[in-house]
């Protein structure tokens, strides 16, 4: 009888430290406070910004919110508190790496040197890098840029890639660091600078709402390719697991098609690179 008793706590023993390794690390953190914390971009229209509400927005958004209610089920906690918190590249990014954020949603790219200190769920997007001016400006490609300054957000990949190119092209142009995309729009406007970097889908959203519209253009040339993923702590899998789970749902499910057309239908369907990525992303069971 005795042996039999042995077993069952020994087997109950087992069974509560497979609960417990289930909701280890970050997602342990997030049951354990019944909360997640995200953080996301306030100024980078269409993909996450600040909306009328005062509340986060965007195509990123609309998808971290499906990726928030599958790590709500994982948890057995459906109604899990978002605390949203808004940064710049570089500050979400050490949120993340620091724990200060469990998630970070917006569109920021995979590289490998961020792999360094964050994970990175599979891609949500794929944009290309390039150049907003004046309609009425004698630039038309990079090497036109020479003694000219160009504002581009600082401690990005865009500024990096922007160095590299001028750099091996032999342009002698002036890089603008800047912290947030609305100043580099207002420059641009008044003439303080005489481009600016970022990457194409932004642009356009940013050139939208501008003063005059009319008077901004967007140069045919590419500066790069921006996979965007939304960073990760390191070295948690079942955290990244869920996240991807939530995205294969998206992407599988159909969601993705009316969260394009929301945020992304004015520009046509996706493109045949990010179709594809849609498709490569959709892990089966």
């Amino acid at each position: 009888m005795k042996s039999i008793f042995v077993g069952i706590f020994v087997a109950a023993g087992l069974i509560a430290g497979g609960a417990a390794a289930q909701t280890t690390g970050t997602l342990g953190k997030i049951k354990a406070a019944k909360a997640i914390t995200v953080a996301f971009s306030g100024d980078s229209l269409p993909f996450s910004f600040v909306g009328s509400n005062n509340e986060p927005a965007g195509y990123s958004i609309d998808i971290c919110k499906r990726v928030i209610a599958q790590i709500g089920r994982a948890v057995g906690e459906p109604n899990l508190k978002v605390n949203w918190l808004v940064g710049s590249t570089p500050d979400r990014l050490a949120m993340v790496a620091s724990g200060r954020a469990d998630l970070e949603c917006a569109n920021t790219t995979q590289t490998l040197s961020r792999l360094a200190n964050v994970d990175f769920s599979n891609l949500i997007f794929v944009d290309g890098g390039g150049f907003l001016v004046k309609s009425d400006s004698p630039i038309n490609k990079t090497t036109d840029m020479g003694a000219k300054k160009i504002a581009v957000l600082g401690g990005t990949t865009t500024e990096a890639r922007l160095k590299n190119m001028l750099q091996q092209r032999l342009v002698n142009a002036t890089v603008v660091p800047i912290a947030n995309a609305n100043e580099g729009v207002a420059m641009l406007e008044s003439g303080t600078v005489d481009a600016y970097a970022g990457d194409k889908i932004k642009l356009v959203g940013l050139a939208a709402q501008a003063k005059e519209p009319a008077k901004l253009a967007l140069l045919a040339e590419d500066l790069s390719i921006e996979p965007y993923g939304f960073a990760l702590p390191r070295n948690d899998s079942a955290f990244r697991l869920e996240v991807n789970k939530a995205l294969t749902q998206v992407y599988m499910g159909g969601e993705i098609e009316p969260i394009f057309a929301a945020w992304l239908g004015k520009l046509g369907r996706p493109s045949g690179l990010l179709a594809a990525m849609y498709l490569l992303y959709s892990i089966p069971d």
